[in-house]
């Protein structure tokens, strides 16, 4: 018996274990577009970037945005999800991560996030070593990097211009995954570079009064808002068992 003792509670622990390491493995990344993603959501995300694609059509800048009100609303998901629709086209895409308070980029897609964005503004380091190249076939993503003391003034510097300009050159669509602007308006400094914002909201989170004021901050920087994008929306079959999760695009006149 005094054998077996700790034998037992060593299966134990380790029986307790198990299910929290399959439980966080499977949160990781379960929302982003894959092989295994449901038809409904894939076709949703088709949809959204047809419209976006009529919507930057009328202007030569393939640069755009997306926001939300609040944190916590799934803009950064929705931002690689469309990039990934972008690059199944065929078309070279670029993904950034210019959320420089709250990054979750490099969480959703499993990517170091040691420097980026900002180390990169900063002139810490050069763009070529520090974008991921191909993490999927025509997608390159620029994480977020350093958390840096002065957000705001970063955005906003000439660097990023210049930086801007070259994405222009080498890359089909540009995608800022921006902080939400009911929370700072850090994501209304991308104004000049970008053909305007696509706007996230969640079912039975986001208010008429966010969305009434989401579109005010935008008016009132004299920028465009592209559309809308519901998320956490879900569909009752015949049954009345609650079915897939999924999106859907309107445009904004």
């Amino acid at each position: 018996m005094k054998i077996k003792m700790p034998t037992q509670k060593l299966k134990e622990k380790k029986a307790a274990e198990k299910p929290k390491e399959k439980k966080n493995k499977k949160k990781d990344g379960k929302n982003v577009l894959s092989e295994k993603s449901k038809f409904a959501i894939v076709e949703a995300y088709k949809s959204a970037r047809t419209n976006i694609m009529f919507s930057l059509s009328a202007t030569e800048n393939k640069a755009f945005a997306v926001t939300s009100y609040a944190k916590g609303d799934g803009k950064s998901t929705v931002a690689a999800n469309l990039a990934i629709s972008f690059s199944k086209m065929g078309k070279k895409v670029i993904l950034i991560d210019c959320d420089l308070r709250r990054p979750n980029l490099h969480n959703i897609l499993k990517l170091e996030n040691k420097a980026g964005f900002s180390d990169m503004v900063g002139r810490m380091v050069v763009f070529d070593d520090v974008v991921h190249r191909d993490v999927l076939p025509c997608l390159d993503v620029l994480t977020s990097g350093t958390i840096p003391p002065n957000p705001s003034e970063l955005i906003c510097s000439p660097e990023v211009t210049r930086f801007v300009e070259r994405l222009n050159r080498e890359y089909d669509y540009i995608i800022f995954d921006s902080p939400p602007i009911g929370v700072v308006a850090d994501a209304l400094l991308l104004k000049e570079h970008i053909a305007g914002y696509l706007l996230v909201t969640r079912e039975r989170k986001t208010t008429h009064g966010d969305i009434e004021r989401l579109l005010q901050n935008i008016k009132l920087t004299d920028s465009k808002p592209l559309g809308f994008i519901r998320v956490g929306v879900t569909h009752e079959g015949k049954r009345g068992r609650r079915g897939y999760y999924y999106y859907y695009y309107y445009q904004y006149y």
